[in-house]
């Protein structure tokens, strides 16, 4: 297991090439210490885990790794299938006329819902797909707390939960912080 910058964990996600809509998150506050976790599946891409904190509010920093190579049958329980919340990872876009693209896409796709009878999931799902989202899905996240499939993955990917504590508590103790910013 290599242990990256959670930034690399993420742009490997958007490069994949994977189905968009295939991927699911489970996310919460840390077992200990400051900062979350955040586990990404893909049944073709395997299971990533970052942990992450908000050194100020302008800059979260992080580290990461991929923990499975497949969501196998046993994994897959642990990630959600219904939009109790939604996540979804966006490239930054990079110039004007990729701006101006994305905007005209949004537009037609905002129109298209203010006409029909739809649900937030089903808009939700097609602003993704018109910024050409390259990973998006259902999320099981609480704010302040730990999800019971957060733990479960924690324990299924224990060696792998303590390298990355190990490496974000550095991060944390080479900043100099003792606290994280909400």
């Amino acid at each position: 297991m290599r242990v990256r910058d959670w930034q690399d964990i993420l742009s490997e996600v958007t490069e994949s090439k994977a189905d968009p809509d295939g991927w699911r998150a489970v996310a919460g506050d840390r077992s200990s210490g400051l900062g979350e976790d955040m586990f990404f599946g893909h049944p073709d891409r395997g299971v990533f885990h970052l942990k992450t904190y908000a050194k100020n509010p302008f800059e979260v920093k992080g580290v990461g790794s991929r923990v499975a190579r497949s969501l196998d049958d046993e994994l897959e329980p642990l990630f959600p299938t219904k939009a109790g919340g939604r996540f979804g990872v966006q490239p930054r876009i990079e110039d004007e006329d990729e701006a101006k693209e994305a905007a005209t896409k949004l537009e037609g796709v905002l129109g298209a819902h203010a006409d029909a009878p739809t649900t937030g999931d089903d808009l939700f799902d097609d602003v993704m797909e018109a910024l050409g989202s390259p990973a998006f899905g259902p999320m099981d996240y609480e704010f302040d707390s730990r999800t019971e499939a957060l733990d479960d993955l924690s324990s299924e990917f224990e060696e792998a939960q303590e390298l990355l504590d190990s490496e974000l508590d550095d991060l944390i103790d080479d900043d100099g912080v003792d606290r994280g910013f909400m």
